[in-house]
């Protein structure tokens, strides 16, 4: 038991942040979830921006946990740490810390989890006890038949309908064969995007500063 509560302590002592901004990276199990290691790179490169990431079990399959420059955190972090009442929820926890997040890739899956209020894993919770006043940042990723499907695009909408923003999909041979749309936005969109919005969070920071001066 004290053993599970120093790890636990050095779970969310981890979320203390030198940085700036604090991007909350969710990563979900569709394979350009392979991605992952190169876009929390490039997002170290931004000035003043720390990094978490926040994991489904299906994403761990594509990506080397080795080669992500930035804490991890599973399911396994939320229900095998929490013990007792006075002990800190992690999807709470990572809600407050996090300035921005971008869910990146967004697969199939997920998609329909979020847009219908579902949550039944970290990433999900994290989610549904979002800041709405913060960016939430997602980036779509399936089979060109998945995206094709009438039900997509009404929960692509839903999404938007919660003030989420998205960074649509483009269209490129996938990794599965097909050609068409479905691919998730590449990297160096994804970080342009994310940039802009820190851009807004820098000015809307100096005008509150500028107000209690």
């Amino acid at each position: 038991m004290q053993q599970d509560k120093h790890v636990f302590c050095q779970t969310v002592d981890s979320l203390n942040s030198s940085g700036s901004f604090r991007v909350l990276v969710g990563v979900t199990g569709s394979v350009a979830a392979l991605k992952l290691p190169v876009l929390v790179d490039q997002l170290l490169q931004l000035p003043g921006v720390d990094v978490r990431v926040v994991t489904t079990e299906h994403a761990k399959h594509f990506y080397n946990h080795a080669e992500v420059a930035a804490k991890i955190y599973s399911d396994q972090d939320e229900w095998e740490l929490w013990k007792q009442r006075s002990d800190p929820v992690l999807h709470i926890e990572l809600r407050r810390w996090a300035d921005l997040f971008v869910i990146a890739p967004l697969d199939a899956n997920t998609l329909g989890k979020i847009s219908n209020g579902i949550c039944d894993n970290l990433l999900t919770c994290v989610v549904r006890a979002w800041d709405t006043s913060r960016p939430l940042l997602f980036c779509p990723a399936m089979n060109t038949a998945m995206w094709l499907h009438p039900i997509t695009a009404q929960q692509i909408s839903r999404l938007k309908e919660f003030g989420y923003v998205e960074i649509p999909c483009i269209s490129k041979k996938l990794v599965c064969g097909d050609e068409g749309k479905g691919a998730m936005a590449e990297v160096s969109t994804i970080i342009s995007v994310v940039e802009q919005h820190l851009h807004v969070l820098t000015e809307e920071s100096q005008q509150k500063t500028d107000i209690t001066k």
